[in-house]
């Protein structure tokens, strides 16, 4: 779905989520306004938690908290009983934070610190997935420092082409993420001998917005004779096989990933089908979704400016916000879906660009779609913005970041204020 699942036009013609009706909330909270929906939440975490208990396999679904890492967020995540991937300190510090266990916790990232390694092992987080040789002698070091064992995977890059946008596919040959096949295997002769650092099992992440299956199948099975391969050379048994991020959403009608039980059925047939031919006991599961946590719990709500009719070329509708708060459009041409919110009722029937209020030319969040016919003052909505929006927002031209509400069952609760101007220059010296 495009919209959260409590989407409904009410009884005044204005778009509801939650209960809540959009154009109060932007009275009540202004605008920009990022909304979360949290039964669609609660309903994805539920999705893939089935998928893969379903079919077998132990597992753990981990939400990828890149997508949205806030604090009430992850309180909700963790209520259902999900873990956290995490790729900074800041996000570690959120996580923890929001009282999620760190042994449920996997940090990531291509180039982590040492003082976030060292914060990472401080505070006993479960997993250190690694990407580099460099990386690994660190842990070794600190490992051996703080006499602590240091749990790790192994982020290999499988060299599987995937179709998405080239700026987030992430297991290309050429890519900055993670090692070769060979690189990992010469690796763990390093690793067996290590004290205090132990291997747990590999990792690789093929990309994110996907909505083939396909990919996702052929990195089980790599990952699986990976397994057999690190078994044979080295006596390690992969105890974890850490297949990445989730299928991608829908932000468009035309769009049409597969399902998140498709998804769990294909991988889990794929895993057992490679530990039966390969004579490998069945491994833990580890999936990372996190687009396909929040995405489609979130609207994000702004105020019309102002209308710009260019006759025979374009019809504008600007915007109080933009590339600061959506930057995704910006950089990665990527489309979305809205709604007049306040004419929610009303046919569509103007064709618009919507544009920002921010000093850049591709300022534009939405180019050439069906509107109800918008005028200064009204409220527009854009579907599927909870995830990489908040997480990339930024205060460029110096305008504050929005607030964000959670909604459930009529009432909304603030979850981040809107920043002020204080706030934008509380650290200017």
């Amino acid at each position: 779905m495009i919209e959260p699942i409590t989407t409904k036009i009410n009884s005044q013609g204005h778009l509801e989520v939650g209960g809540c009706d959009t154009v109060d909330l932007a009275k009540k909270f202004g605008t920009p306004l990022y909304i979360l929906d949290e039964e669609t939440i609660r309903a994805n975490c539920k999705a893939y938690t089935k998928a893969f208990d379903q079919n077998g396999l132990e597992n753990k679904i981990i939400f990828a908290s890149k997508a949205l890492s806030v604090v009430s967020v992850l309180r909700l995540i963790n209520s259902e009983n999900l873990g956290v991937d995490v790729s900074s300190g800041g996000e570690i510090f959120t996580a923890l934070k929001a009282g999620c266990s760190p042994k449920n916790i996997y940090f990531h990232g291509s180039n982590k610190t040492e003082k976030e390694l060292e914060y990472a092992i401080k505070s006993k987080i479960g997993r250190i997935v690694v990407d580099n040789y460099s990386e690994l002698e660190t842990i070794e070091s600190l490992s051996k420092k703080f006499k602590t064992k240091v749990h790790i995977l192994i982020r290999v890059n499988p060299g599987i082409e995937a179709h998405t946008h080239d700026y987030i596919k992430t297991a290309k040959v050429d890519s900055k993420f993670g090692l070769s096949r060979q690189v990992v295997i010469d690796m763990l002769g390093y690793v067996k001998e290590s004290k205090y650092v132990e291997f747990v099992g590999i990792h690789s992440h093929i990309g994110s917005q996907i909505f083939d299956v396909g990919p996702f199948k052929e990195e089980a099975r790599f990952l699986m004779e990976m397994s057999a391969e690190i078994l044979d050379r080295h006596g390690l048994i992969c105890q974890e096989i850490n297949i990445g991020g989730g299928i991608g959403i829908q932000y468009q009608n035309d769009d049409n990933p597969a399902s998140i039980e498709t998804f769990g059925k294909l991988i889990s047939s794929a895993i057992i089908e490679s530990a039966k031919k390969l004579g490998l006991s069945f491994p833990k599961v580890i999936i990372e979704p996190g687009r396909s946590i929040v995405g489609s719990a979130g609207v994000t709500l702004y105020s019309v400016g102002s209308v710009k009719d260019i006759e025979d070329i374009r019809k504008y509708v600007l915007v109080d916000g933009g590339m600061s708060d959506n930057p995704r459009p910006i950089l990665y041409s990527a489309k979305y879906t809205a709604v007049v919110a306040n004419k929610a009722a009303e046919p569509k029937n103007d064709v618009v660009t919507v544009g920002g209020r921010f000093c850049e030319s591709g300022d534009v969040l939405i180019r050439d779609i069906t509107l109800q016919s918008a005028q200064a003052g009204d409220i527009l909505a854009v579907f599927s913005t909870g995830a990489y929006n908040y997480s990339m927002a930024s205060n460029y031209n110096r305008v504050p970041r929005p607030a964000m509400v959670i909604v459930n069952k009529g009432r909304a609760r603030l979850i981040v204020r809107r920043e002020s101007y204080k706030d934008l220059v509380r650290n200017d010296l």
